[in-house]
């Protein structure tokens, strides 16, 4: 994606969707555009709405009401599908981003996609992989958790606290504690290879963003936080067989990959 900002719609499912990730979904919209339309589904006379109803007027979001017409059952994906259309055909945004586990947004991703216009999608990894497909773009709500834990030192004991001797050495900080990558699915290299081979330049080399932009094309999930990194950059370098390349223009660095 280019530094050019659109204006996206925030379409957000509130049967379906975490309240307590809504901070981490709006900073991960902003990476593509600016969120102008943030409109969020449900019952809102359900207690299952109760998590979000603190928060809607926190991040701007306007709650849409729909009852549920039979029992078990809700409008809500009906409903969102219905104003995502109307939104559409305003042409009042350049691209949408679906918050939703739910495979039944499949076709209106499809839709959104045959005008031409950005859509993203945001879910959890047990997301059907035909709505995630049908995105540009697609990243996982458990992605937007921190990964990093902190390990806390034990507390002195009483005693210790006492001990006017004890009690003066320093008290030791938090420690970080190193991600294990053991823990994170095994990356694709055919994946790899293949956005590379799209990507290199006549030197044999590829730009980073450009690398990111190929990986989403082939794979719409395709997230370094998936595997446990922070970056692209940090993933590359993790694999033995290609290397990161510092390249700087005009004071700015756009890294370059390459076969070692």
């Amino acid at each position: 994606m280019n530094d050019t900002k659109f204006n996206i719609a925030v379409l957000i499912d509130g049967d379906n969707a975490q309240a307590k990730l809504i901070k981490e979904i709006i900073e991960e919209v902003s990476k593509y555009g600016k969120a102008t339309i943030r409109r969020i589904y449900g019952d809102w006379t359900s207690q299952q709405m109760n998590s979000w109803k603190e928060i809607i007027n926190q991040y701007s979001i306007n709650p849409i009401q729909k009852f549920s017409y039979t029992t078990g059952k809700n409008s809500t994906d009906s409903s969102l599908i219905i104003d995502a259309m109307d939104i559409l055909h305003s042409e009042s945004v350049d691209g949408f981003c679906i918050v939703s586990s739910d495979s039944d947004y499949t076709g209106l991703a499809k839709r959104i996609r045959e005008e031409g216009l950005l859509v993203m999608g945001i879910g959890r990894r047990t997301t059907p992989i035909a709505f995630v497909n049908s995105c540009e773009i697609f990243t996982f709500s458990e992605n937007l958790i921190n990964e990093i834990e902190i390990v806390k030192q034990k507390p002195l004991r009483k005693k210790a606290e006492l001990d006017n001797t004890k009690a003066k050495q320093p008290i030791k900080k938090e420690l970080e504690k190193p991600i294990s990558h053991n823990q994170f699915p095994k990356i694709d290299i055919s994946i790899i290879d293949k956005a590379f081979e799209i990507s290199t330049n006549e030197e044999e080399e590829a730009f980073i963003a450009k690398m990111g932009s190929s990986l989403r094309k082939i794979d719409p999930s395709f997230d370094s936080r998936t595997y446990g990194f922070k970056t692209l950059t940090q993933l590359f370098e993790s694999i033995p067989k290609y290397i990161i390349v510092k390249n700087e223009v005009n004071g700015l660095n756009h890294p370059l990959v390459r076969l070692k």
